[in-house]
């Protein structure tokens, strides 16, 4: 078994109030909802457990679950740690944060949305699979952030710039 991380940066300007966004990114249920390879979220107080779909990594079939630890500045940051309950061993995690920054109408107006997230997961690979596994990864994660920017897009009737 190896361990493999990969991650993603993004940033954009919604053209919605950062409350809207917030509110939405604080609801386990519409995050499931609208996130691909989702299939829900069961939230405990600061902690969200992830049921992914079955994801394919280089021919093997994963349906990783993990909990992580939500932590929130309200209405500019929500932060996430990987945080299995104790005695649970978990073969995936994401460690990452939301910044919502609202802009004067001077600017435009909307809200600058800032995301960061590395996802580790760990596979019966060989850790010589390293940069073939990671750029699976990488793929995937493109594919779900492309997606679930446009879900939440959609949801909020907004546009981005």
């Amino acid at each position: 078994m190896a361990r493999f991380t990969s991650g993603t940066k993004a940033e954009a300007v919604v053209l919605a109030p950062a409350k809207e966004i917030w509110d939405v990114l604080t609801d386990p249920l519409l995050v499931a909802e609208l996130t691909p390879l989702l299939k829900r979220i069961d939230a405990s107080g600061e902690h969200w457990t992830w049921h992914m779909t079955g994801l394919d990594v280089l021919g093997i079939e994963v349906a990783p679950t993990f909990t992580e630890r939500m932590s929130y500045r309200d209405l500019e940051r929500i932060d996430f740690s990987h945080d299995p309950p104790a005695g649970a061993s978990e073969r995936a995690g994401v460690e990452g944060w939301y910044a919502l920054t609202e802009l004067p109408e001077s600017e435009g107006g909307g809200t600058r949305l800032a995301t960061s997230l590395d996802i580790t997961l760990d596979l019966p690979l060989p850790k010589l699979s390293t940069p073939a596994v990671t750029a699976a990864m990488r793929g995937v994660i493109g594919q779900m952030g492309e997606r679930f920017s446009r879900n939440l897009l959609a949801h909020l009737g907004a546009e981005q710039r």
